[in-house]
């Protein structure tokens, strides 16, 4: 059984991850009608993966006697002014992802809820994954710069990213 502050920090990240789906499925939608076929195949997929990270945190609260909260999503407010904004953007969102996942870890210790803590190890190993990936795809836009040739390889580079497996999951 979770307690009160197990379940209400779980549904806290149950709301973090469905805001990253937004955030992710808003930042698809805007590569797509751009025309950058890689960098939205590689947001929607990072879109449904949120969303999965989110499930999978709604079927243990409800399996160990609490009750997930599905949250109303949010509207996200992108700034497209450039890539190098709009992935600086995604990286800081990751990190805050990081942020939250740790604290919802200490929760766990504090309320000696071994269960939860090892459930949420997953979690722990993805963030790194996740952040990782958003630095290295950072990486990349400041070597290209503006540079209207390596934005084009680049959109073509990231559809390794969603399509054979490599990247966040």
């Amino acid at each position: 059984m979770l307690s009160k502050t197990i379940q209400e920090a779980i549904n806290k990240q149950i709301k973090v991850e469905a805001d990253s789906s937004q955030i992710y499925l808003a930042m698809a939608s805007w590569a797509e009608v751009q025309g950058f076929e890689g960098i939205s195949a590689f947001m929607y997929k990072q879109s449904d993966e949120e969303r999965m990270h989110m499930l999978k945190l709604v079927k243990y609260a409800n399996q160990r006697g609490g009750e997930a909260e599905i949250p109303a999503v949010i509207h996200p407010v992108l700034d497209c002014s450039s890539f190098k904004a709009l992935f600086t953007q995604l990286y800081e969102h990751e990190v805050m992802v990081s942020t939250s996942i740790n604290e919802l870890v200490h929760v766990s210790l504090e309320e000696r809820d071994y269960a939860t803590h090892n459930f949420l190890q997953w979690y722990v190993s993805e963030q790194i994954e996740e952040e990782a990936t958003a630095r290295t795809i950072l990486d990349k836009i400041n070597l290209i710069g503006d540079d209207k040739g390596g934005l084009y390889l680049f959109d073509n580079d990231m559809k390794s990213f969603s399509g054979n497996g490599n990247g966040a999951q």
